[in-house]
């Protein structure tokens, strides 16, 4: 009988944590609160620096011991730069992904949640989506408006790419006057995030672990047999038909 008793390593710094099991090993980060960027958020804020997350994918990306990756989700949004390199970084990652939206994944939270290869949702989560805002002084003049709308389209951009909601219906959903009372945009519950193609399917920790085992069997099977084949190693295919995001 095979041992299956999981052991963890966290890291107390970020909240990380490797987790080590007879099924493989994970590493859960958590993306929380706001996304900090260049400018230090109050110190009353719970955030996420995104200092501390990108050297962290790096290293999972590159780590023979670590199977899979689970990010959990649950923030309000913050600096756009900082979550579009994050997200980016997600996105570029040959080991398994998966996402899943505690609470909210408000804001720039929707690309960090849709840029991992399988995108899932809680059952009492939710999904704000809103157009590009910002604080402090502004200049009045053409180019700033421009500026927006640029950023605008690499947020939109990236969110059609790496998702299944089409960019018409994502652009008017952000654009809404008709439901926040001092704001324009939509909230989505957790059902209206699946229907709209943002997140793949409502589910819990089990589901997420679940696939990642799956994904991550896969994948080490697909390894082994071109290693074989060949007699050296070769990228591996993420996982089979049934892990691919539908």
């Amino acid at each position: 009988m095979s041992d299956t008793r999981a052991e963890s390593v966290q890291e107390p710094d970020t909240g990380a944590v490797t987790t080590h099991s007879a099924r493989g090993n994970l590493h859960c980060i958590t993306i929380i609160g706001t996304i900090e960027g260049h400018q230090e958020a109050p110190e009353s804020t719970k955030t996420t620096k995104y200092e501390h997350v990108l050297p962290q994918l790096a290293a999972i990306e590159e780590s023979d011991d670590i199977d899979g990756l689970l990010i959990l989700l649950n923030t309000a949004g913050g600096d756009v730069e900082a979550g579009l390199a994050i997200a980016e970084l997600i996105a570029g990652m040959h080991k398994p992904t998966l996402s899943l939206v505690l609470g909210g994944g408000h804001s720039i939270g929707i690309p960090l949640a849709v840029a991992a290869q399988r995108t899932l949702i809680a059952p009492s989560a939710s999904m704000m989506l809103h157009p590009v805002r910002i604080s402090g002084t502004v200049i009045g003049a053409p180019q700033t408006y421009e500026y927006f709308r640029q950023i605008q389209a690499r947020i939109t951009r990236f969110i059609v790419e790496h998702s299944a909601v089409q960019e018409r219906e994502l652009s008017g959903r952000m654009m809404a006057t008709d439901e926040l009372a001092a704001d324009v945009g939509t909230v989505l519950g957790a059902r209206e995030a699946v229907a709209l193609g943002l997140c793949d399917a409502i589910g819990t920790l089990h589901d997420a672990l679940a696939w990642l085992h799956e994904a991550a069997d896969v994948r080490k099977a697909a390894h082994a047999r071109e290693k074989n084949a060949d007699g050296g190693e070769t990228p591996a295919p993420l996982c089979n038909e049934s892990c691919q995001r539908s």
